[in-house]
């Protein structure tokens, strides 16, 4: 049903050989058709938590376009959960199709204004009053919390090679949070921003360790082994362009592995860009970790 772990593929590129460097890809991409990536990672010891509670309700917030609400929509399906999304802004009477996908699944949207959703938190309550308070357990935007975190650490076990730095894309950090959680000394990890202005993040992964060892009952000194690159955002949140679609065609076509325009295109860009500029040294192994959601893939690629 999972494959775990997900493997791990060397790339090949006449980029890679003139710079002397090694770039493998940790395909998250090939766990599950619809819970994929690092959604299943943040997702799944949420899930297990809400096994232990007796919580047989999972509430979430996202999007529109969210893979976060698509996957949990996918795994409380799979796991007998019922599921409801809080979804940012106004009711759409012809869904898209991830919200599509989500209420085939048996999740149940509820719509919060852009405003409300500020404070959705606070507005949950009014949204999910015909169930009893005891019925559901809540996973953050994103799957952004302690658990989400506990499920990325696994990733860096799983790899079996000596490597220098590990990359993935951001969105919340806390995919970054969980690689960094489990990195030695001489191992970095490198997040690529998928918003504009994407700085905040840093202080965002920060507090993020820092509950997951509160949770987990962890000691460590370290937080500072990562760095956030903000410069591949393509204006923004979902924002693109002819240039990143140009580069997913040239990717795609060369090593035969599809990769989206929101997330692990932008992060991919940001590496080979990197490469040109020296920023790896001649010798280093890196690691991009693919963290799903094709199924979010513009019709323009």
């Amino acid at each position: 049903m999972f494959t775990i772990p997900s493997p791990l593929i060397k790339l090949n590129d006449l980029l890679f050989d003139e710079a002397g460097i090694e770039l493998f890809i940790k395909r998250d991409d090939l766990i599950h058709p619809q819970i994929s990536g690092n959604k299943w990672r943040k997702l799944k010891f949420n899930f297990l938590e809400a096994e232990k509670l007796n919580k047989r309700t999972i509430v979430t917030f996202g999007g529109a376009y969210s893979n976060h609400i698509y996957a949990t929509a996918a795994a409380g399906k799979l796991f007998g959960y019922k599921t409801i999304g809080i979804i940012r802004g106004e009711e759409q009477i012809i869904l898209n199709p991830t919200l599509n996908f989500a209420t085939e699944c048996g999740m149940e949207l509820i719509y919060l204004s852009r405003e409300e959703y500020k404070n959705k938190e606070i507005n949950i309550d009014k949204t999910i009053l015909k169930y009893s308070l005891n019925d559901f357990y809540i996973i953050s935007e994103g799957g952004s919390n302690a658990l989400g975190v506990k499920g990325c650490a696994e990733i860096v076990n799983e790899i079996d090679i000596p490597f220098n730095y590990i990359c993935c894309p951001c969105g919340t950090g806390t995919t970054l949070a969980g690689l960094v959680s489990d990195l030695n000394n001489s191992q970095t990890a490198i997040g690529f921003s998928a918003l504009k202005g994407g700085d905040f993040l840093v202080d965002d992964v920060k507090t993020l360790l820092s509950d997951y060892y509160k949770h987990e009952r962890k000691e460590s000194s370290r937080n500072s082994n990562f760095n956030l690159q903000t410069d591949y955002h393509f204006g923004g949140y979902a924002k693109s362009n002819e240039v990143l679609f140009d580069f997913i065609r040239t990717f795609e076509k060369r090593h035969s592995i599809l990769i989206e325009q929101v997330y692990t295109a932008k992060m991919f860009f940001g590496i080979y860009e990197l490469i040109k500029i020296g920023y790896f040294k001649k010798g280093e192994t890196i690691i991009a970790l693919h963290t799903g959601g094709v199924q979010g893939r513009d019709g323009k690629i």
